[in-house]
């Protein structure tokens, strides 16, 4: 890694939370944006409910930097990097088929920059989730993006980059990736095939994107759900396959993917969780790791919905009420 490229890591002040955001997470391209499915202003949604609620202030939050080629070339091939350089290789990656027609100078600002800034804050949350017990980047959790392939709105693979710099640095030995979006998580999975220091547990909707049967090789515990699966039976699996995960393999960090496409109603997602029911949802992932002294770092994934922005805004609010996160949750395990 070049000496002139920022550190993604850095020490934050003492009244700061492990709350990793910044305005240029949200997507802005010319009005474009609104025929994509995806909500381009969610992370910001999420952080202006939090202010409102009086939960945090401007000064609570981390801002992150943004993941230069050195950094990325941790995890990526250089042909892979490349091929961001042509507008229509994007495209398909984003599944916007008008930006095939842009510059792509236009491209890397409006829409590749912002998802480097929320890769960098990925990678920033893994260190100050071991600092401080727990950490939240408001953005990140590209699960369909490996080393050498972009997917599914995922165009860098930050939670395989967050794991390799905390192993490069000598920080960890090993961690588990937790993955409750709708969506099996093909990308770091393509990433860590045989790779037994990384224990990957994913619950997704088997009847969705992406079907990756090669990927599914790395996955030590898989839980496969039906489409319109509800509350019950959901949190029921998620919590029995956590505790028999951490009785199998005991991380030093758990990467939570934590997306909001399970909700009822989700266009993509196809399955019937309620707001309650994702709120907790987390509450139990927290939790657990709190009891088990694992330092926990949360990504926020997919959800599709306009109200995805709210219900995550709900679930840091509870996880605060429940003393799971915030000043008294900080310190190093």
């Amino acid at each position: 890694m070049s000496s002139e490229e920022p550190n993604l890591y850095f020490e934050i002040r003492e009244d700061q939370w492990p709350l990793v955001y910044d305005d240029k997470y949200n997507v802005s391209f010319f009005g474009l944006e609104r025929f994509h499915v995806f909500d381009s202003k969610k992370w910001g949604n999420v952080i202006r409910r939090l202010k409102e609620s009086g939960l945090i202030t401007e000064d609570h939050i981390v801002h992150p930097m943004e993941a230069q080629k050195d950094h990325l070339r941790v995890v990526h091939t250089k042909k892979y990097l490349n091929s961001l350089k042509w507008s229509s290789n994007v495209a398909l990656i984003a599944e916007v088929p008008v930006i095939a027609c842009l510059p792509n100078v236009w491209v890397q600002h409006s829409y590749l920059r912002p998802m480097r800034l929320q890769t960098g804050g990925s990678v920033l949350a893994g260190k100050l989730a071991l600092d401080r017990g727990w950490a939240i980047n408001v953005g990140g959790g590209f699960h369909h993006c490996s080393g050498d392939r972009g997917g599914g709105f995922c165009p860098y693979a930050d939670i395989t980059l967050l794991i390799k710099y905390l192993i490069m640095f000598k920080l960890i030995r090993n961690a588990m990736i937790v993955d409750l979006d709708a969506h099996q998580g093909n990308g770091y999975q393509r990433d860590f095939i045989d790779v037994a220091e990384v224990y990957i547990m994913d619950v997704y909707n088997r009847n969705i994107y992406p079907k990756d049967r090669e990927a599914k090789r790395a996955i030590r515990r898989k839980v496969e759900l039906g489409n319109k699966v509800e509350d019950l039976e959901y949190i029921r699996k998620v919590r029995r396959n956590l505790k028999e995960a951490l009785a199998e393999f005991q991380p030093d960090i758990l990467v939570y993917n934590a997306g909001t496409d399970i909700l009822d109603a989700d266009p993509l997602g196809h399955m019937n969780i309620s707001e309650i029911g994702v709120v907790k949802r987390d509450e139990f992932i927290f939790e657990i790791c709190k009891e088990r002294h694992i330092p926990v770092v949360m990504l926020t994934s997919g959800g599709y919905l306009k109200k995805s922005a709210r219900v995550i805004a709900e679930s840091i609010m509870n996880l605060n009420r429940k003393g799971l996160i915030g000043r008294e949750r900080n310190g190093k395990f």
